[in-house]
């Protein structure tokens, strides 16, 4: 769904489990104790986990300190309580607390970026920049990729499948794998088979919090009205053919935030900061130099 690759699996070594709201979430610290703090918010519930943003956000780590994590429900991290859009943003508050951070530079990609708009939207004086990429401001997105996703010349979609993970009506762990792997071909820029296998197996399912967001979360979810509202300065970056969260998502962010800036990938897919990996992380870092300087 919401999510990003090739770089997907839950780390497995150098988490610590840290209890934010009463759950225990696997967080990583990268970079220096002294730097501003930027806190990256992974995609796709129930599939995503800090193993793409430690990825992406993570080549940051030498200027930043790079905070990433399972979302509550995800990856290696306890699922207790709902798994509702106030509960990950106040999750990703209790982050800041514990992190000692009185600002953060907040970040996320696909369903990640939904989350930093929510944090930002709600605790608005916590941020002090944002970065945006491949994501949406609204619901709206998912009746565009449904067309997108049917009218894919690469492979022919399931289409019972598609629905059932775009509902948010998978049966288990292996019906979500099974879902998965229908759509991943939509995803890269270049279609890779190889590749959508080994993303398969690399992914860590948690059928609960897909469900929740997608049968939940997602039919409500619309900042728009909200983001006139924001004054922290803001990156907005996408993929030309993303299919999921189109390039028309992206520009109506951009345009909705005062001042916000966005850079197009156009030999990118969902995953620009993975195909375009240089261009992508050296759009982030002028963005960051200029409103985050580090002394």
């Amino acid at each position: 769904m919401l999510a990003d690759s090739p770089e997907f699996a839950a780390a497995t070594t150098d988490a610590r489990l840290v209890e934010i709201n009463g759950n225990r979430l696997a967080v990583e610290v990268l970079g220096p104790a002294d730097a501003p703090v930027l806190i990256a918010h992974h995609g796709a519930p129930g599939l995503g986990s800090r193993a793409e943003p430690r990825a992406s956000f993570g080549r940051l780590a030498d200027t930043y300190r790079v905070v990433v994590f399972d979302a509550r429900g995800s990856g290696q991290s306890e699922g207790k309580g709902t798994f509702s859009h106030d509960q990950w943003a106040a999750d990703i508050d209790g982050l800041r607390e514990w992190i000692g951070a009185e600002q953060i530079i907040m970040a996320g990609g696909s369903y990640g970026g939904f989350m930093a708009m929510e944090y930002a939207t709600r605790y608005p004086d916590r941020v002090r920049a944002m970065v945006l990429r491949d994501t949406s401001p609204d619901h709206a997105h998912e009746e565009k990729a449904l067309a997108n996703a049917l009218a894919s010349a690469r492979v022919e979609i399931d289409r019972d499948k598609l629905d059932r993970i775009f509902a948010g009506a998978v049966r288990d762990d292996g019906d979500l794998r099974d879902c998965w792997r229908e759509i991943l071909p939509l995803y890269d820029y270049h279609y890779d088979p190889e590749a959508v296998e080994r993303k398969v197996a690399a992914t860590p399912y948690r059928y609960e919090a897909h469900n929740y967001a997608f049968s939940v979360n997602i039919p409500g979810y619309d900042v728009k009205p909200l983001l006139p509202s924001l004054t922290c300065p803001v990156l907005v970056t996408v993929g030309r053919t993303d299919w999921i969260t189109p390039v028309e998502c992206s520009e109506k962010i951009a345009e909705l935030i005062p001042h916000a800036r966005l850079v197009v990938f156009e030999r990118s897919g969902h995953s620009p900061q993975i195909e375009e990996a240089e261009a992508w992380t050296e759009a982030v870092r002028a963005f960051l130099a200029e409103t985050c300087p580090v002394p």
